[in-house]
C-alpha cells in the first residue's frame, strides 16, 4: 500500500496587511499553511522583499552598489540625493517595497532634526510611486518624536512605521495607526512571550491587529540565528495551530542591518584571502540569512544589495 500524505491546512490563518495605495500596493500575510507548503494549499500572498535606503548613503567601496546607484539604472553618475537613491531603489529588480532608514537622526550620526527628516520622507513619498516603510534611527527617545511626525506627513499613503518598541509603543503606535491611519510594526527581542505581550499592549490602545506586523528581531547566520529561526517558527505555529489572535500578524525581518556588519562580511580580503571577495561574502550572508528567515515563516525580509534582492526574489517566485 503506497504512502498517502494528508495535506496540513490550518483552519486559522495569518492576518492580511496592505502597505501602500493604488495598483502597486502589496499585501503581507493571509496564508493558512506553513511557509512554502504550496503542495498543501495555495499561498494567498507570496513573501515580499524590501530594499533599504539609508539617508546616510551607501558603501561606495563595493562595486555592486556603485554599479547600481551610479550605473545605467541611475542615468550615470553617483546619486548624492536620498530622493534620487529612493527612486532608483524602487526600480531595483525584485524589490516589492522601499524601506527608508532615517539613520542621520541618531545623535551619533549627525542628529538631524525631526523636521528635516519628516521633510525628506515627504519628498520621497512624492517622488516614489511605490509601497514605503520608514525606519527610525534606533534611538528610543528620538524615534518617539520622529516616527510620530513621519506618520503625520505620510497621511493617506498607508505606509509602514518601523518600529514600536516596549519603551515607546504608546507614542509610536498611537500616532501611526490611530491618529494618521498608518501600519505599525511591533518590535520585540527574539522572544514569543515578549512579542505577544507587546501586541496585546498595542491592541489595548485601540490599534487593530490588521494594522500591525511583527518585527521579532534579526541576526546574521551563525550569530545566534537559531534563536531567530525558532522564535519565528514558534510564533507561526501558535498563530496557525493554536489560533492565537495576538500572534497572527505578518512577520517582517530586517536582514540587511545585521548581515553587513559581521566579520565575514566586512573583514579585509588581505587578512582573509581564503574567504574570497568581501562583497561576495556579504551578499552570501544576506541571501542565506534571508532564505532561512523566509523558511522559518517571515512574510517579508528587508535587504540592501541589488544582487541579494534579485536572488531572494527569484527564490520566492520559484517556490510560490
Amino acid at each position: 500500500m503506497g504512502f498517502r500524505r494528508e495535506a496540513q491546512v490550518f483552519s486559522s490563518g495569518i492576518n492580511s496587511l496592505t502597505i501602500g495605495v493604488g495598483d502597486k500596493a502589496i499585501v503581507l500575510g493571509g496564508e493558512n499553511v506553513l511557509p512554502f507548503y504550496v503542495f498543501d494549499a495555495p499561498i494567498a500572498n507570496r513573501p515580499k522583499v524590501g530594499v533599504a535606503v539609508s539617508d546616510l548613503g551607501y558603501r561606495k567601496d563595493l562595486p555592486g552598489f556603485d554599479a547600481f546607484y551610479a550605473g545605467e539604472s541611475s542615468g550615470g553618475g553617483w546619486l548624492e540625493s536620498v530622493v534620487d537613491m529612493a527612486v532608483c531603489a524602487a526600480a531595483m529588480p525584485g524589490a516589492d517595497f522601499l524601506v527608508l532608514s532615517l539613520d542621520s537622526a541618531h545623535p551619533n550620526n549627525g542628529d538631524r532634526s525631526v523636521e528635516e527628516c519628516a521633510a525628506l520622507v515627504k519628498a520621497v513619498i512624492e517622488a516614489v510611486d511605490f509601497p514605503i516603510a520608514v525606519e527610525g534611527c534606533k534611538h528610543i527617545e528620538k524615534d518617539s518624536k520622529l516616527l510620530e511626525k513621519v506618520a503625520e506627513v505620510a497621511q493617506g499613503k498607508n505606509i509602514l512605521i518601523l518600529s514600536a518598541q516596549e519603551e515607546n509603543y504608546k507614542v509610536v503606535a498611537t500616532a501611526a495607526a490611530l491618529a494618521y491611519g498608518q501600519n505599525v510594526a511591533a518590535e520585540s527581542a527574539v522572544d514569543i512571550n515578549l512579542a505577544k505581550q507587546l501586541n496585546v499592549l498595542i491592541n489595548v490602545l485601540g490599534v487593530k491587529p490588521d494594522k500591525m506586523v511583527m518585527n521579532l528581531g534579526s541576526a546574521a547566520g551563525g550569530y545566534g540565528f537559531e534563536y531567530i529561526a525558532s522564535t519565528i517558527e514558534r510564533v507561526k505555529m501558535a498563530a496557525l495551530g493554536q489560533d492565537d489572535a495576538m500572534l497572527k500578524m505578518p512577520i517582517i525581518t530586517p536582514v540587511y542591518s545585521e548581515t553587513w556588519v559581521v566579520k565575514e562580511s566586512i573583514a579585509s580580503e588581505d587578512d582573509y584571502p581564503e574567504w574570497g571577495p568581501v562583497e561576495a561574502r556579504g551578499v552570501n550572508m544576506e541571501v542565506s540569512t534571508a532564505a532561512a528567515c523566509l523558511a522559518a515563516g517571515s512574510n517579508a525580509v528587508i535587504l540592501s544589495h541589488p544582487d541579494s534582492v534579485r536572488t531572494v526574489s527569484g527564490l520566492i517566485k520559484a517556490l510560490v
